[in-house]
């Protein structure tokens, strides 16, 4: 009654555990769509909304700055792509993420509290409304 796994039916768990990754991988790229606008946000406030579709000259550098004042974080929005290309954080995580575009993709900067979201520009839309 004792059987032991064989190299078969490990091989069968790796096929099939590597398809689902694929197949997760693939699925997330077929539902992301672009985004059409960037929403900036400082500590729960909307800092400003950004058109992310700008090219060449029209490209923009935004200066985000804190209730101080102070300039904590620097982010370009061109080709349809926003990255965060300076900060003033310890970690600098935000920096060292890749260039958003998606909608529902984001980039986080916890020390500054600074938040950008790629957005669809469109209202949200709901199914019911109650009283």
């Amino acid at each position: 009654m004792d059987k032991k796994v064989g190299k078969k039916e490990i091989l069968l768990l790796l096929i099939i555990f590597a398809a689902a990754v694929i197949g997760y991988f693939v699925f997330q790229k077929l539902q992301s769509t672009p985004g059409a606008q960037v929403k900036v946000t400082v500590d729960g406030t909307v800092y400003g909304t950004y058109d992310l579709y700008t090219t060449g000259e029209k490209a923009k550098k935004i200066q985000i700055k804190n209730a101080e004042g102070t300039v904590t974080n620097t982010l370009v929005i061109e080709n349809g792509k926003a990255d965060m290309i300076s900060a003033d954080c310890p970690d600098k995580l935000c920096v060292n993420q890749h260039a958003i575009s998606s909608n529902g993709e984001t980039i986080v900067c916890l020390p500054n509290k600074v938040v950008v979201e790629v957005e669809d520009g469109e209202e949200a839309q709901f199914d019911t409304q109650t009283k």
